[in-house]
């Protein structure tokens, strides 16, 4: 593959946990550019509270510059207590909501994977969840969380009313929608779209425009359609007859985290928020990031899972980077973490009740980058 000399990361560490676990990832990179794999460059920056703390704003203007320049956006968590009384719009998930709003970053891509040796770590049956592979592709900038008007109104004598609209065009359905099918074209081949068509105007349209599509252009693909209640109930039924899961973002916020918890950890599940060409680096914007929070109870203490972030570098290397092979190498590494019996406090359990620090998970997969890489070249000398 020829190599791109271009490719420049911008790490977004956040608060809480955030540097812990980003700096495991960037050691996966270093691990990349030393075995001259690739050539990546690191570049940094500050948003959330952090941001907010040294410059009075949770996402400044010179960080959202060098996210435009950036090749892609890996990115730790934001928010924590002590920012809970800052107004709404500095508050660190603003710079995050502004961020995704900035790049037009409209279709989140949120995996729920279930290793084999994570198996028993899911609330569910071993039955139910064995082998599970779901990927959920959420609509990300629009919808309830952008639409307008929205506020708190004073209505007078004590009372008041809080408004918000769930609002979309056809034209932000069928962006997200092609993501959708054209994952799943790569996957089993089957789309489950799901919404509220039943009681929201909104929703009968997303229906109505996602079957138009899919008849026009997406035929190969299996298209279903479920109301997003009873996708929430079928996920902890039978949650194996999902493939692709397309929903909007207010349902995509709830659906993902209850998939994520099929696998057991929210420490283990990465994500990516993609967007519309990129004019400056000719790529798609894109942000990536872990599921879990910023988790200030457990900051600075080098006991979080660092595991979402590094898999979360490996979706970049695969849809930023055009490097499945990497991507590959890197979720092998994890793979064969897991089964080694390597555990984290998080995804500790009576097989496996020593738990390793931050840093030591991040040593344990770089040892397997190193047996596999090794394994790859002797392959290849044969």
């Amino acid at each position: 593959m020829t190599e791109n000399l271009d490719k420049t990361i911008l790490l977004l560490p956040g608060d809480g946990i955030g540097e812990e676990i980003t700096q495991q990832a960037v050691r996966i990179i270093d691990w990349i550019n030393g075995k001259k794999l690739d050539r990546i460059t690191v570049t940094h920056g500050l948003i959330g509270g952090a941001s907010y703390e040294a410059h009075g704003v949770p996402l400044s203007d010179d960080t959202l510059a060098a996210a435009r320049k950036a090749s892609a956006i890996l990115m730790g968590s934001v928010g924590g207590p002590q920012w809970d009384n800052v107004d709404y719009a500095k508050r660190p998930e603003a710079g995050l909501l502004k961020l995704r709003k900035e790049l037009d970053l409209f279709a989140n891509l949120r995996p729920a994977i279930v290793f084999d040796a994570l198996v028993d770590a899911s609330t569910l049956k071993p039955e139910i969840v064995r082998g599970l592979d779901i990927l959920i592709v959420r609509e990300l900038t629009g919808g309830v969380y952008f639409g307008e008007p929205r506020g708190v109104e004073d209505l007078g004598s004590g009372e008041r009313r809080g408004i918000n609209t769930h609002v979309y065009t056809t034209s932000e359905v069928l962006r997200a929608a092609r993501v959708a099918f054209d994952l799943a074209r790569k996957r089993d081949g089957r789309v489950c779209s799901c919404d509220k068509a039943n009681v929201m105007e909104a929703g009968k349209m997303w229906r109505e425009d996602v079957t138009a599509l899919h008849e026009k252009e997406f035929s190969d693909v299996e298209l279903t359609h479920m109301y997003a209640d009873n996708c929430a109930m079928q996920l902890l039924r039978a949650p194996a007859q999902f493939d692709v899961i397309f929903t909007d973002n207010l349902f995509g916020d709830m659906l993902s985290d209850e998939a994520a918890m099929l696998t057991g950890s929210l420490g283990m599940l990465p994500s990516a928020s993609l967007g519309a060409q990129n004019p400056e680096t000719g790529m798609p914007f894109a942000l990536y990031e872990p599921v879990h929070g910023s988790a200030p109870d457990i900051a600075g203490q080098n006991i979080a899972n660092p595991l979402a972030t590094i898999l979360s570098l490996a979706m970049l290397l695969r849809y930023s980077f055009d490097r499945g092979d990497l991507a590959d190498l890197v979720e092998n590494a994890v793979k064969n973490t897991l089964e080694k019996g390597v555990r984290t406090a998080d995804i500790t359990d009576t097989n496996h009740p020593d738990a390793v620090s931050t840093a030591g998970m991040g040593d344990a997969v770089l040892r397997e980058l190193e047996i596999l890489s090794g394994e790859a070249k002797a392959s290849l000398a044969s």
